[in-house]
């Protein structure tokens, strides 16, 4: 059946081109790096390919009722990764939402003067981001400081198709020594090798002349192999799949509040990096049908969830899926959990829920990382990390000890809150995403429903 009407939709939106930035083979912690002019013309190329899409009133997916000149900006939510890659991925946000919303001389203001005032450049919009940051929030990067992803990677380096892949690409490796200065050329430092590669070959006009032809394809089959591994489990709750089960629970929180009348919210844009995108494929079964997802998407890459509906009788809502890989294809239409057509948002939902991580506390859960709260407290009593006494009762007394201090500090962090109840604290119960309190609201289809 043909759902025509677009509700809205959830892009899922890779940074654009930035410097080369390392990342740690084990605990994946990145370091620094910054975006390029490349890198902002490909977001705000892609930012100007969803106008396009979602904001054109002549597009068969224009979303209804959506201001497409003026943002209104209750209608549309951005959050952004600042954790690794943190500054490349803000400048993406910012270049994407410049090509959404462009500069519109109607964004001005009548004084009591009478004289009419045009914000600057022309009427550049300024669209509001939420930062998302893993000290207080680990939806969009929840691999870092991770005990149980860590063992994973590790577990996945000593498996036999590991070691069998090592072996097969140490000729290529050989053959790439002279132009990987500096790089551990291995298959555990595959992807650090082929960004290093990549980042020579887009912005060192020497160094392209010097590589010989397929090395950079090599380089990226052999990075496409190790990250894939990294970020993808055979089980759909498993610890390699974290990037999209956190990444989910905004997704899904969006797409629940887009499905409602009472609220105006009709498109979001979460600006990320690329791991989401390899677990979500895996997640929810889209390699099996396209397994040349199972990769690194290129920088600039989108994916967009419509929230579509039908004609009546049927006024279930339904999930379509699009993928654009870099910034020169067009959407394709792919298909989750081997449907062939849009898949109902309910049955989604149904399918996912048990795997999703909605709070911190679960994350710790889900990482094995809950003993980290008391590994902090050791350290604020003057105790290396990790350390104890010696002594099994002096360690149980100090135990003893450190829960009364942790007792007593929720006793008057409780009886603080009661006398600020407008205050909301961060914390590892929040939840994942900025999402209001349980309501009710009158759904699409005239019914009272409850939204969370």
């Amino acid at each position: 059946m043909a759902h025509h009407d677009v509700l809205g939709a959830v892009i899922l939106a890779r940074n654009g081109d930035r410097t080369q930035c390392f990342q740690h083979p084990i605990t994946q912690k990145p370091g620094p790096t910054r975006s390029t002019p490349l890198g902002e013309v490909q977001a705000h190329q892609l930012g100007q390919y969803l106008r396009g899409i979602y904001l054109d009133p002549s597009s068969s997916s224009h979303i209804r009722g959506i201001h497409s000149d003026l943002v209104d900006l209750t209608e549309v939510a951005v959050r952004v990764k600042v954790g690794g890659e943190g500054a490349a991925v803000f400048d993406s946000a910012t270049a994407l939402l410049q090509g959404l919303f462009p500069p519109n001389p109607d964004n001005r203001i009548t004084l009591a003067n009478e004289t009419t005032v045009v914000a600057p450049l022309g009427g550049y919009q300024y669209v509001p981001v939420e930062t998302v940051e893993p000290s207080n929030d680990r939806s969009l990067e929840p691999w870092t400081d991770c005990p149980a992803f860590q063992n994973h990677v590790q577990k996945m380096y000593a498996s036999s198709e590991f070691k069998e892949a090592s072996k097969a690409a140490q000729p290529f490796f050989h053959a790439l020594r002279d132009f990987a200065f500096g790089q551990e050329l291995t298959l555990e430092n595959a992807y650090n090798v082929w960004d290093f590669v990549q980042a020579g070959l887009i912005h060192n006009k020497t160094y392209a002349h010097r590589l010989p032809p397929t090395f950079i394809e090599q380089a990226r089959g052999f990075a496409n192999l190790r990250e894939d591994l990294v970020y993808s489990d055979k089980q759909m709750g498993g610890i390699g799949n974290i990037a999209s089960r956190t990444a989910l629970s905004s997704i899904l929180k969006a797409l629940q509040r887009i499905a409602f009348n009472g609220d105006p919210l009709q498109l979001m844009v979460i600006q990320t990096t690329y791991q989401p995108f390899i677990s979500f494929f895996h997640q929810t079964e889209v390699v099996k049908s396209h397994p040349e997802l199972a990769a690194i998407p290129d920088f600039g890459s989108a994916l967009a969830i419509e929230l579509r509906r039908g004609p009546p009788p049927d006024a279930r809502d339904f999930l379509r899926f699009k993928f654009r890989n870099g910034t020169t294809d067009d959407f394709e239409t792919i298909h989750v959990f081997k449907h062939r057509e849009d898949i109902p948002l309910t049955e989604f939902i149904y399918r996912l829920e048990n795997s999703v991580i909605n709070s911190n506390r679960e994350w710790a859960q889900a990482c094995s990382a809950s003993s980290s709260t008391v590994q902090a407290a050791w350290t604020k009593l003057g105790l290396p990390e990790g350390a104890t006494t010696g002594n099994a009762t002096a360690d149980a007394a100090v135990g003893f000890v450190l829960a009364c201090v942790m007792f007593l500090g929720l006793f008057f962090a409780a009886k603080f809150v009661r006398g600020r109840r407008a205050v909301r604290l961060r914390g590892p119960e929040e939840s994942l995403s900025s999402v209001p309190s349980e309501n009710v609201v009158q759904g699409r289809d005239g019914k009272a429903a409850t939204r969370y």
